[in-house]
This record gives C-alpha cells, sequence and structure tokens, in this order.
C-alpha cells in the first residue's frame, strides 16, 4: 500500500514538472508536420465521425443483446428417473446453469440427472410443471 502511494507521489511530481515546463521552441520536424497536415476543420471531423461510429456501433450492439436476450425459447427437460418430459417457454436470459425462470413466473430448479433442451420456439402453449 506504501508503494502504490510513493508511485502515484511521483507521477503527480513528473507530471506538474512536465506541465510546468510548457511547450518549447517548435522544432523543425514538427514544423515540417504540421505544414504538411490537413486542414484543422478535417482533423475535427474525422475525430467526430470516429467517435460517432464508435457510439453507434455501442448502442447496436447493446440493442442486439438486449433483443437477443428478450427472445422466447422452448426448454424441453427430460427426467431418465421418471421417464418423463416437460416443455417450457423462456426468455434465453431467464436460463441459467441449475435454474430457469419462465415467462409465467415459474422457478424451475434442474437436478443433476435431467437432460435440458433448447430450441427456438414455434408454438405459444406450454405444459404445467410436473
Amino acid at each position: 500500500m506504501f508503494i502504490k502511494i510513493i508511485i502515484t507521489l511521483l507521477i503527480v511530481i513528473g507530471a506538474s514538472f512536465y506541465l510546468r515546463r510548457g511547450k518549447s521552441s517548435i522544432s523543425k520536424t514538427t514544423q515540417a508536420v504540421t505544414e504538411h497536415s490537413p486542414h484543422p476543420i478535417f482533423n475535427k471531423m474525422v475525430m467526430y465521425g470516429l467517435i460517432t461510429v464508435c457510439m453507434l456501433s455501442t448502442a447496436a450492439f447493446w440493442g442486439w443483446g438486449r433483443y437477443d436476450d428478450n427472445q422466447i425459447v422452448t426448454v424441453q427437460i427430460s427426467s431418465p428417473i421418471e421417464a418423463m418430459s416437460t416443455q417450457y417457454q423462456v426468455r434465453k436470459k431467464d436460463i441459467h446453469a441449475r435454474k430457469i425462470t419462465t415467462i409465467e413466473g415459474i422457478e424451475v430448479r434442474l437436478s443433476n440427472q435431467e437432460r435440458v433442451t433448447i430450441s427456438t420456439s414455434t408454438s405459444t402453449s406450454t405444459s404445467t410443471d410436473k
């Protein structure tokens, strides 16, 4: 903990010295680069365009995740002990390792012996629990 505080203080002190020093005189390479760079408005447009593309792709990724999580699938639970099978309508986001929650709000806990088959939903009829 003490080492982290020392490193943080050294970084703050180094940054303050760097900021106090200010800009040095413009070198010949810096002048050559600024002479050949495009107009500053073009740079701003590129940056704003890049920010817009990043925000739109993030929104699309988030929206697709929400859409996919709310899709309704059919979960078939087969029990080898009782030799029976039951189907439930479940949203994808409500499927967990040992528990599913149906669209009606029924929580079904799964055992180690039960076999779970997930398929896309084609009908709206649901079965009740065992």
